[in-house]
């Protein structure tokens, strides 16, 4: 079943369009800085964007700060709200359950072939920008060092193992955009509309965080700790909004999967 599912998402031209989408922007943004050779002067624009001058290999964390605020949310979005509201409009769901497939399990499957969605669209924007940022901003040594947002030095040792943090606090992050447009999904036939309500979920959630009459909500907000990975590379690690949005995204995980769980193995199915 996962094999099925699996195949079924990534057999889609859609979804390498989306992994596509997702790769062309910053790769624009990489050829407009090696262009111009005007970098965003330090503390403005995207995380390690200013930095990326002096060493295209920080082009591949550059790349997951452009991409995660707004176009990463929208492509998962798009791809958890048609899984389940998908086949509901294909007319497939009710042969689905025909099977000897109880729901709670293809609910699961859709989860995993999901997740793996994420991992592979996260994965894939820091290596392309990795790759794109020494082809077009310079190839420093991957064996110097590199500076931490604290002004010390990182070894590459270091700044793996960090990369490699910053992707998985990303992808849990991203796993309560799926699970907020998988739950719509579960209640509505339409794709458009489930990915239309998370998303229309997630802007108000950053609009809120810009108005200070609902700052008691902000720390509550599931947009609120995104940007947080970047906190990964200072030194030393300031872990507590790390560990702030990880807790608050696995809530946001179980209680709209716990939803979805209970809507899918109660609605009537008819399409």
């Amino acid at each position: 079943m996962n094999h099925v599912e699996l195949t079924k998402l990534f057999g889609r031209r859609r979804t390498w369009v989306a992994i596509l989408l997702l790769n062309l922007l910053p790769t624009i943004v990489a050829a407009l800085l090696a262009w111009t050779g005007i970098a965003p002067r330090p503390g403005t624009g995207p995380a390690f964007l200013s930095a990326v001058m002096a060493n295209g290999s920080l082009f591949g964390i550059a790349a997951l700060a452009i991409v995660l605020p707004l176009f990463l949310p929208v492509a998962i979005a798009v791809v958890a709200g048609e899984s389940v509201a998908g086949e509901a409009q294909a007319g497939t769901l009710r042969y689905l359950l025909v099977r000897p497939v109880g729901r709670t399990r293809l609910l699961v499957r859709k989860l995993a072939a999901l997740t793996v969605f994420i991992l592979v669209a996260v994965v894939s924007v820091a290596g392309v920008g990795f790759v794109v940022g020494r082809l077009l901003l310079g190839d420093a040594p991957i064996s110097g060092a590199m500076l931490s947002l604290s002004g010390s030095s990182l070894t590459p040792g270091q700044v793996a193992w960090r990369s490699a943090a910053a992707i998985a606090f990303i992808t849990i992050s991203m796993l309560g955009v799926a699970s907020i447009a998988l739950l719509l999904s579960t209640l509505t036939d339409s794709p458009q509309s489930a990915t239309l309500g998370a998303l229309a979920f997630l802007i108000g959630s950053s609009l809120l965080l810009t108005v200070d009459a609902a700052r008691p909500l902000q720390p509550y907000l599931p947009t609120r700790y995104w940007l947080s990975f970047v906190d990964l590379y200072r030194d030393p690690i300031l872990w507590s909004n790390i560990a702030r949005g990880i807790g608050l995204q696995l809530v946001y995980v179980v209680v709209f999967l716990g939803a979805a769980w209970a809507n899918f193995t109660t609605r009537d199915v008819t399409s």
